[in-house]
């Protein structure tokens, strides 16, 4: 008699054992989904190919990628930083820019680059700020913040706000501070000519 009270108490109890876990898929399947903050799509160790007019423009290396195409400012979300290839026409490397943090804002076209932000372009010369934005539609590069420009001839140009164009060969600093020249003496320098 035992046996046969436990089996009505436990068909019960699997009962609503399932009726809960259906209730609670229902409930998650139903939560509203925030566009804002989860990504419509998200990929790791991403190497990507851009082109533009049919020409590959870019080569860009991220760990992370995430993409919010259904945000109220559809935008692409580098975590981990990224590591981006500017080409010309003939495929030869032009620039190359290094960032801790980047978004791109698709519709916009601009690249906002936060973070160690380090650039250095077909001349040798690199440039380092904590922030950059790089747009597309204007075809310039631009900032408000501190930058340091170090060219080969042992000169370096500091300041407050900068601008330059896609490649990175004509720029000016808004508000410059100082201006290192690096002089290397030579050993024969400090002798007398007669001698």
């Amino acid at each position: 008699k035992q046996g046969i009270r436990i089996l009505p108490l436990l068909a019960i109890l699997i009962l609503s054992f399932f009726m809960s876990c259906n209730n609670d898929k229902k409930e998650y399947i139903n939560a509203p989904l925030d566009r804002e903050t989860m990504p419509s799509m998200q990929d790791d160790s991403v190497t990507m190919l851009i082109s533009d007019s049919g020409l590959i423009k870019y080569k860009l290396i991220t760990k992370d990628w995430e993409s919010f195409e259904n945000a109220k400012d559809p935008h692409w979300y580098f975590p981990e930083g990224i590591y981006v290839e500017q080409f010309d026409t003939l495929f030869q490397k032009e620039v190359t820019l290094k960032a801790d943090t980047a978004w791109n804002f698709t519709l916009k076209k601009l690249w906002k680059l936060k973070g160690n932000v380090f650039i250095e372009n077909i001349n040798n010369e690199t440039f380092s700020t904590d922030e950059l934005f790089w747009d597309q539609k204007e075809q310039r590069f631009y900032s408000d913040k501190y930058i340091e420009i170090n060219r080969p001839e042992k000169l370096m140009l500091k300041g407050i706000g900068f601008e330059s164009n896609m490649n990175m060969t004509q720029y000016r600093i808004f508000k410059p501070r100082d201006t290192y020249i690096y002089v290397e003496e030579k050993e024969n320098q400090n002798q007398d000519p007669q001698n």
